[in-house]
């Protein structure tokens, strides 16, 4: 049987499009949630509208973990008796282990496989492996499109304002003080993930309507740098990324905006009723 040239790999925690799921040879490689002893596959055993309802009955905060190099390797020889090669996009390596165990799964399965860390996650991921595919349709070679895609590294603009304080402090990210005090004053914080793949707090916004104004005017600033196009992460709150959509549109008219959800892996870190704005400038 002759294999097809190029597979495309991300792991769970990206953003899946319509486009991407039809794709016959894009595949995502789950990654795991584990409440005490249990352990559930992301997106398989478990979707985000269930991980909330277990986060909020749970005595135990979850936790994450990636795939083990040997499941990795598991994985890769099914895809190699179908594909020459494969390029591989990643969350960031500063975040996760992710892409050390996927390398190790392509060395043990003798699967080739072309590695970019994303230094980034969701639309991060997304957005390299739609590149890449769009070269590949015209000809590039995988080293040319390796040398692109790490080119684009770093260059996700995103704001991602997190949904639920108490998420955050029960799994170990904000102080019991930082944690009342912004209860108290019902502060919004506001991240991004660094062009170094690192996740840092940028602003804090006390409303959630100046909230939903910072996002709002962050895409009006990125569509003035002419970026058309913009991905709109929810977590579990559809009707509110809907309104906030409604705002976009009606403040930057011009701009098309795409509705996500985050993975059930991002969702035990951000916690429900996350929002975030990310794109790649044209």
């Amino acid at each position: 049987m002759t294999k097809k040239p190029l597979a495309w790999i991300v792991d769970s925690t990206a953003y899946v499009s319509e486009e991407l799921q039809q794709h016959p040879d894009f595949f995502s490689v789950p990654l795991n949630i584990h409440f005490g002893e249990k352990q559930y596959v992301d997106g398989v055993d478990l979707t985000p509208e269930q991980l909330y309802g277990k986060i909020k009955n749970a005595e135990e905060f979850p936790k994450t973990s990636q795939p083990s190099a040997g499941e990795f390797s598991e994985r890769y020889k099914e895809i190699a008796e179908n594909y020459e090669e494969a390029i591989a996009v990643h969350v960031s390596a500063k975040m996760s282990g992710t892409l050390a165990s996927s390398q190790g799964g392509a060395e043990i399965a003798g699967f080739p496989i072309t590695f970019v860390d994303s230094l980034s996650l969701s639309y991060g991921l997304t957005g390299l492996i739609q590149r890449g595919m769009e070269m590949h349709e015209n000809g590039s070679t995988v080293l040319e499109i390796k040398a692109a895609l790490d080119n684009m590294v770093g260059k996700c603009t995103n704001f991602i304002l997190i949904g639920k304080l108490d998420q955050l402090y029960k799994g170990g990210r904000m102080s019991a003080a930082q944690f009342y005090l912004g209860s108290l004053l019902k502060v919004k914080p506001i991240v991004q993930i660094s062009t170094e793949g690192e996740l840092t707090a940028i602003d804090k916004v006390r409303s959630e309507k100046r909230a939903l104004q910072y996002l709002i005017d962050k895409v009006a600033d990125g569509h003035r740098a002419g970026v058309n196009k913009i991905y709109l992460m929810q977590g579990n709150v559809p009707e509110q990324a809907e309104h906030l959509k409604k705002l976009i549109i009606e403040q930057v008219p011009n701009v098309e905006v795409e509705i996500g959800d985050i993975s059930s892996v991002l969702a035990v870190h951000a916690g429900e009723g996350t929002l975030a704005v990310l794109w790649y400038e044209e």
